[in-house]
């Protein structure tokens, strides 16, 4: 060999980080192994973090995992005393029965990973919700061979059991289905993984995938549940609110005023907290609202002013009102409708979070 032709071998050899040894023989010769193995790429992928898959995911080969149940590993179990008790005995039908078994578990194993292997699953939608609710996140499935696939079950990775979703999916035909998860506190709620599994067709071997479609949700904070009192306009800022008693729809209480009619005291509840308020209708001279944070109560923290505000917000939207909102370092102007709702909701759901 030349010594251009050494120079050269030397270059296309990938240097080693300084202070390194080259691997053993016998590694170099195990790697390619590991990496065709089905264990290794199994702990290879739970290891490490998932990120969020955009566009459509495939569930190819090297995705999908297979091991037996419960019920088949008492099968297998069962077919290997059938098989000692067959040669103790020497029972010609015996080895016919055993094995026999033994080729439908086989076949079901097969069944079982076709059942699931090369199915497309691309997010599509969720629709906002607020805290402690349920969000569907809805996902459609794509079969694109000329076979039917059957019970394909969903779930979260911490949803119960009640949770899971199962579906069939014909032949080249796409089905979508939605997939619960709790929402636990306002803000975005990015789909955890989702596993995909199916144990079809007689129970005996449970292929899974695991997923994470690039989806999240906008929680909106969880209004209070009890009747709250509408915020009093401040006579320095110009805004005038007639908050006049009205005799239509019922919209709210307010503090009372010594002027007020005896008739739209809510004694109930001056009975139950001991403080006078006044029923407010919704038949008022004006209507234009102003929902500011600053002006809640010092004692109420920033989740529990939050709550209290989403309920303002939803009450003057199904009023019918004009409602504006301020918070710390952002404002919504005066508007009206389900627009005007989802806006504010909107804000109040993602003031203090990070929205990156």
């Amino acid at each position: 060999m030349s010594g251009s032709q050494r120079a050269g071998t030397a270059r296309d050899r990938p240097a080693l980080a300084p202070g390194a040894t080259p691997a053993p023989g016998w590694r170099r010769a195990l790697l390619p192994v590991l990496h065709r193995s089905q264990i290794y790429n199994f702990l290879h992928w739970s290891s490490r973090h998932r990120q969020p898959e955009s566009g459509t995911i495939v569930l190819g080969q090297r995705r999908v995992y297979i091991l037996p149940t419960r019920q088949g590993v008492a099968f297998a179990v069962s077919l290997l005393m059938m098989l000692i008790g067959s040669i103790n005995y020497n029972l010609s039908l015996g080895y016919v029965l055993t094995f026999l078994l033994a080729g439908i578990g086989v076949v079901s194993i097969l069944h079982a990973f076709r059942n699931l292997a090369h199915l497309a699953l691309t997010g599509r939608r969720v629709d906002a919700v607020f805290a402690n609710e349920i969000a569907w996140f809805q996902i459609d499935i794509e079969n694109r061979e000329t076979f039917d696939r059957f019970s394909i079950k969903l779930h979260g990775r911490d949803e119960p059991p009640a949770n899971t979703v199962t579906c069939d999916i014909p032949a080249g035909r796409v089905t979508a289905v939605s997939v619960p998860v709790r929402a636990t506190q306002r803000g975005w709620l990015q789909l955890d993984r989702v596993t995909v599994e199916t144990r079809f067709p007689i129970g005996l071997a449970r292929a899974w995938s695991y997923v994470k479609p690039d989806m999240r949700a906008l929680v909106y904070p969880r209004p209070d549940e009890s009747l709250l009192p509408m915020p009093r306009p401040r006579p320095d800022s110009g805004e005038t609110v007639s908050m006049g008693t009205g005799t239509d729809d019922f919209f709210g209480l307010r503090d009372y005023q010594p002027s007020d009619s005896p008739r739209h005291v809510a004694w109930k509840s001056a009975a139950r907290t001991e403080v006078p308020m006044t029923k407010v209708f919704s038949g008022r001279a004006s209507s234009e609202l102003w929902f500011d944070y600053s002006e809640l109560p010092d004692n109420m923290d920033r989740e529990a002013r939050l709550s209290r505000m989403a309920r303002w917000v939803i009450l003057a939207a199904r009023a019918g009102v004009r409602f504006g909102l301020r918070l710390p370092g952002s404002q919504v102007e005066l508007g009206d409708g389900d627009a005007q709702r989802d806006r504010c909701l909107r804000e109040l759901a993602l003031f203090g979070v990070d929205i990156g």
